[in-house]
């Protein structure tokens, strides 16, 4: 008897944890289901840089997520470093999920939180440097979205809104941005022209 005692004792206590060590499993599976909690709000950021690293256009959706400009140009710069001479498309920096591609002069980016899906990120990001490209008609350069930043910004607008992703498809980018394009004033005549391609494009689609 006294043996078949010590052998439960000796089963019950190398199945019972600690208590400390249950807590630590408790609070790690809490954080685990907060990372993992589905939610609408994907991509922390976008922005295109020059061949310099400068910006030219960027825009955060998470205020918690480089709060001011200096934090946002100083995380920038340190992207732009560890990507413009890589040849790889994704990178880990600063706890979130960057990914881009560069063309000419300038380079794209689009930023997701360290757990988000790449693929997600990237279909936004192709859907952002494609839009770009079929409206300014594939002049995709830094002296030509200068030229247009009002048009870049309303594509940019148009895939996403506060984090969420509205639009993935390039197509269906380029006719909305045409359609808002004749609600704001335009500081050119040759970015309505830019844009009439578009508005053709959307026309004769609905008259299929």
């Amino acid at each position: 008897m006294q043996v078949c005692n010590s052998l439960r004792f000796h089963v019950k206590s190398s199945i019972i944890a600690p208590p400390c060590q249950l807590e630590e499993t408790k609070t790690s599976t809490k954080m685990e289901e907060v990372m993992l909690e589905p939610t609408l709000y994907t991509i922390k950021g976008m922005a295109i840089l020059d061949n310099d690293g400068n910006r030219i256009l960027a825009k955060y959706y998470d205020k918690n997520v480089f709060p001011t400009v200096t934090e946002q140009k100083a995380f920038e710069k340190n992207l732009f470093n560890k990507t413009h001479r890589a040849d790889a498309e994704i990178i880990m920096l600063d706890g979130l999920t960057c990914v881009y591609r560069s063309n000419v002069d300038l380079f794209f980016y689009v930023m997701g939180s360290s757990f988000e899906n790449e693929l997600i990120l990237m279909s936004v990001l192709n859907c952002l440097y494609d839009s770009i490209s079929q409206i300014l008609r594939k002049n995709v350069e830094k002296r030509v979205i200068m030229e247009n930043l009002d048009i870049v910004m309303l594509a940019m607008d148009e895939i996403c809104d506060g984090g969420i992703i509205l639009e993935a498809d390039s197509g269906n980018v380029v006719q909305r941005v045409a359609l808002r394009a004749d609600d704001i004033p335009l500081g050119e005549q040759t970015v309505a022209q830019v844009l009439q391609t578009a508005k053709e494009q959307l026309k004769w689609s609905l008259l299929k």
